[in-house]
C-alpha cells in the first residue's frame, strides 16, 4: 500500500462519517435495537466480566488501511504510568481471569512490560495483540523472549497468506516482516503442537466483504504457512471489519458503505447477538476511560445507563451487570458466526 493510499491518521476517520455510522438512523437499514427487540435480546446487557482490555494507546508502527484505531507512528494518545496502576488495582480486586492488551501497537507502551509482569504475579492470563512486525524493531529485540518467559499468548494479525494481499492493506514489506516474526515466535515454541505458548491468527478480509466461514479459512492458513513458509500457529479467528474509522471512510469513499451495511443487516444471526464480546468483557481507553468494547471506545462511546466511566471508579458488580451501550455498527459482531476479538462466537 503506497502512503498515498495511506494517509495520515488524523486525516481519516472523518467526524461526519463517524457520525453516520453511530447515528445512522439506518440511512434505510433496520435500526440494531429493533433486531435486538426482536431476537428478545432488548436491552443488551453484562454478563459479568471475565476479560479486561485495555488499549494503551494509538502509537504503531504501522499504519494499516482497515485500523478501526487510526492507530499509526504520528499518535500521541498514550496510557500514562497513573492510569496502568489504576487498571492493575481495578484488575487486583477482582476475580477478572484475563488482562487483553491492544493498541496500536500495545509493546510500544513503556508501561507494557510493567502491565504483563504485574497481571502474571497476579496469576491472571495475559493476551498481547501484536502486528507482528514491532518484533523486529530494534528496541524491541527481546520481545519475543519476554513474552514466551511470561506466558503471554500472543494474538498476531495476519490479513493473509499472501504477500500482495497482507501487503495491501498493512503497508509494502509488512508480509515479509511478518512472516519473519512469525518463525522468531516458532522457535521460542509458539504456536508448536503441545506448546502452552498460544500463538493466534487474526484475519480480516480485504474489501468490502465478510469473512468466510473460520474453519474453512484457517485450513487454507496452516496449509499454505506451513507449505510455503514453514510457520505453524494454533488457531485463526476471522474477524469482521467494522464499518468506523479507517474502514468506513474506505467504504464511503468507494461507495459500498450502503452495500456493506445491508450485508451486515442481512446476515444478522440472534445467537451471535447472544454471545457478544461486550457482554463479559470491559474495555479500558488509553485515559482510563471505560467502553464496553474496543470499537464503542473508537467512537467515544462510554459505559452509559448509570455505570461510572472511569477506570477509577470502577465497580465490578455494577459494571458486570450494566446495560450495553448499542449503535448501528453493532451489527459487525452479530453478522453470520458472529465475530469478536476471539473470532467467531456462534
Amino acid at each position: 500500500m503506497t502512503k498515498s493510499l495511506l494517509h495520515s491518521s488524523h486525516a481519516l476517520a472523518s467526524p461526519g462519517a463517524q457520525l453516520r455510522v453511530i447515528n445512522d438512523p439506518a440511512g434505510g437499514h433496520k435500526p440494531f435495537d429493533d433486531a435486538l427487540e426482536e431476537s428478545d435480546l432488548h436491552p443488551l446487557t453484562a454478563a459479568g466480566i471475565e476479560v479486561l482490555q485495555i488499549n494503551v494507546g494509538k502509537l504503531c508502527n504501522q499504519t494499516c488501511q482497515h485500523c478501526h484505531v487510526d492507530a499509526g507512528p504520528d499518535r500521541k494518545e498514550i496510557m500514562t504510568p497513573e492510569t496502568a496502576r489504576l487498571c492493575i488495582a481495578a484488575l487486583e480486586k477482582t476475580t477478572i481471569s484475563t488482562l487483553d492488551i491492544t493498541g496500536g501497537a500495545p509493546e510500544l507502551n513503556p508501561n507494557f512490560r510493567w502491565l504483563v509482569s504485574e497481571a502474571r504475579r497476579l496469576g491472571r492470563h495475559v493476551i498481547d495483540r501484536c502486528n507482528l512486525t514491532v518484533l523486529l524493531l530494534a528496541s524491541q529485540r527481546d520481545l519475543a523472549g519476554f513474552l514466551a518467559d511470561h506466558q503471554v499468548e500472543v494474538v498476531a494479525s495476519l490479513p493473509y497468506f499472501l504477500a500482495e494481499n497482507t501487503d495491501a492493506q498493512r503497508g509494502e514489506g509488512v508480509f515479509d516482516k511478518s512472516i519473519e516474526a512469525l518463525r522468531k515466535l516458532n522457535s521460542l515454541g509458539y504456536g508448536v503442537d503441545g506448546s502452552d505458548l498460544a500463538l493466534h491468527l487474526v484475519y480480516n478480509p480485504v474489501g468490502a466483504f465478510l469473512p468466510p466461514p473460520q474453519k474453512s479459512i484457517e485450513a487454507d492458513f496452516k496449509r499454505e504457512l506451513l507449505d510455503r513458509y514453514g510457520v505453524v500457529f494454533h488457531s485463526l479467528f476471522a474477524i469482521t471489519n467494522m464499518p468506523i474509522s479507517r474502514f468506513l471512510e474506505f467504504l464511503v469513499r468507494t461507495k459500498n458503505y450502503d452495500g456493506y451495511m445491508r450485508r451486515l443487516v442481512g446476515a444478522y444471526n440472534p445467537a451471535a447477538a447472544a454471545s457478544v464480546m461486550c457482554r463479559r468483557m470491559l474495555s479500558v481507553g488509553w485515559d482510563g476511560t471505560l467502553y464496553d468494547c474496543d470499537f464503542n471506545q473508537m467512537l467515544e462511546l462510554p459505559v452509559n445507563h448509570g455505570a461510572r466511566p472511569h477506570i477509577g471508579e470502577f465497580a465490578e458488580g455494577a459494571l458486570g451487570r450494566r446495560r450495553i451501550v448499542t449503535r448501528q455498527h453493532c451489527y459487525g459482531c452479530t453478522a453470520g458466526a458472529g465475530s469478536s476479538c476471539g473470532g467467531a462466537t456462534s
